[in-house]
């Protein structure tokens, strides 16, 4: 499955408009979707829908398969008659609206969602029981997994006193839920929320031909219910406590390397069965997404292990991953599915020729192409077809941004070799560099659209606190002129949607 030339715009749910505090599935997610069909794009590009743990980073998500309870609607918890107008009035979500204030929402959002849990759990009892039977492979233990962390004031799991609940015995488990059964349906009835909500958008994006983009990130947290309830996939010792983690070598952006702390998976254990884990967690996020975005590809290869308990990943060694091996079985299994391989990094020459085999589209950044001193093979005239160009992604800071931080001599190359104008302006002339390459599909994120500053910045590498909090508000669906523009350069770049090209031609 090839992608079609097109285009499409990366924005996190979390920052849409909303009266809630924090980006929902409710109409702000419908107006979007109707922003990029009206600029003629077919793909919307999110960032990870999964619950968010510490640092409320969506790449570090207290499950694999589970949706973000941040992200049900209330608006239309209200129109279904779970909750009355009276239920949400007065309740502190953060003061400014254009960024995420994560503690208010941990601390205000649960209480209203467990009043809708309690006027609509036995009203939708058929429908409910028929989403559990259908997710239970991981929708009990991630349920089991939450409630637990509640009555360990949220701790770690490695921390839990009760040593049997702590270590999965399934005679501890199986007593607990007996213990908790009305919070462990709690928690099993926002998932059939989120996933209520989520149906219905994804119904109404296909209307509209627009896809969706998503990231499965190559590791998960150790504080997950994937690792509590499946130790084995995991390279842990006998108390469970991993015996190395995931994290990158030093470089010239950080000279201590990146300590990830991701448990390493135990990859002669998956094999055994074919890898049925990955399996299972790429079908789950087929329920999510159209296209899925693999998150350092670079890992099947080789990855950094570091011993755990390292305060730094300077002593960390390459190990072999699972290679073509892996990368054959689930491109195999899923070959109705489109993925991308985020091969940014250091890549050595078996990474590249395992990119190459796997036929999968490799990831281009517009603003790692741009470096005086030496030639880059992110610069567009060296693409081929078969990838994906970004202005820049999630990590990155916004143009504007990276002008401010960028070397002089490489912000006049960019514009020299994009031809960009002062009128024109920098953000725009990147968007028109990448809707003219040969990539097969170019992204670009919405604070560039918008032409933001650099405190519009998503996300910080190796950073915490003060990341994935930017929203945006109402104002770019009440600007034509940037839906008119974008949507001509889509067109006269052949990326449109051809539900929007069909409707311009009659016009």
């Amino acid at each position: 499955m090839k992608i079609k030339r097109s285009s499409g715009v990366l924005m996190a749910v979390s920052s849409l408009p909303s009266p809630y505090g924090i980006g929902t599935l409710g109409k702000a997610a419908y107006d979007f979707i109707d922003f990029l069909f009206e600029s003629g794009q077919s793909y919307w590009q999110m960032l990870p829908l999964g619950p968010t743990s510490y640092g409320d980073s969506p790449y570090q998500s207290f499950s694999s398969f589970a949706g973000n309870p941040y992200f049900i609607d209330f608006g239309f918890l209200v129109e279904d008659g779970l909750l009355t107008r009276a239920d949400l009035s007065g309740i502190d979500f953060g003061e400014d609206e254009l960024r995420v204030d994560y503690g208010k929402i941990y601390q205000n959002r649960f209480g209203v969602l467990y009043k809708a849990y309690k006027n609509g759990a036995e009203r939708d009892a058929a429908r409910f029981s028929e989403f559990k039977e259908e997710n239970d492979s991981w929708l009990s233990e991630y349920a089991t997994f939450m409630v637990a962390k509640e009555k360990f004031c949220m701790r770690p799991w490695i921390e839990w006193e009760d040593k049997d609940l702590r270590l999965h015995k399934p005679e501890a488990v199986e007593s607990f839920r007996r213990e908790r059964v009305d919070r462990i349906e709690f928690y099993k009835y926002m998932q059939f929320l989120f996933f209520t909500q989520w149906k219905e958008l994804r119904e109404y994006a296909a209307k509209k031909e627009i896809g969706i983009i998503g990231d499965i990130p190559i590791y998960v947290p150790l504080d997950s219910a994937d690792v509590w309830s499946e130790p084995e996939q995991f390279q842990l010792d006998e108390d469970n406590l991993p015996t190395k983690v995931a994290g990158v070598p030093p470089d010239y952006f950080a000279k201590d390397g990146q300590l990830w702390g991701n448990p390493l998976y135990d990859w002669d254990t998956m094999k055994k069965d074919g890898y049925g884990w990955w399996i299972r967690r790429i079908a789950g996020a087929s329920k999510l997404y159209d296209i899925i975005r693999i998150d350092h590809f670079r890992g099947f290869e080789s990855y950094y292990a570091i011993p755990y308990g390292s305060e730094t990943a300077k002593v960390g060694e390459w190990e072999k991953g699972p290679g073509k091996d892996f990368v054959n079985i689930i491109t195999s299994w899923f070959s109705d599915i489109q993925f991308i391989a985020e091969d940014l990094g250091f890549l050595n020459p078996e990474v590249t020729e395992l990119l190459r085999e796997s036929g999968l589209p490799g990831m281009k950044v517009l603003e790692f192409a741009f470096d005086w001193r030496e030639p880059s093979n992110y610069l567009p005239h060296t693409y081929t077809n078969n990838c994906v160009c970004y202005v820049g992604t999630h990590d990155n800071n916004t143009i504007l941004g990276w002008r401010e931080e960028a070397d002089e001599k490489d912000v006049l190359m960019a514009r020299e070799y994009l031809g960009i104008s002062d009128e024109e302006g920098l953000a725009w002339g990147f968007i028109r560099g990448g809707m003219t390459s040969v990539a097969d599909l170019f992204i670009m994120q919405m604070q560039d659209i918008l032409e933001l500053p650099k405190d519009a910045r998503m996300n910080v590498p190796g950073t915490v606190g003060g990341n994935w909090q930017w929203r945006t508000d109402n104002g770019y669906r009440k600007e034509k002129f940037i839906i008119d523009k974008l949507a001509e350069l889509t067109r006269i770049s052949g990326r449109s949607n051809s539900e929007w090209l069909a409707l311009y031609s009659k016009e």
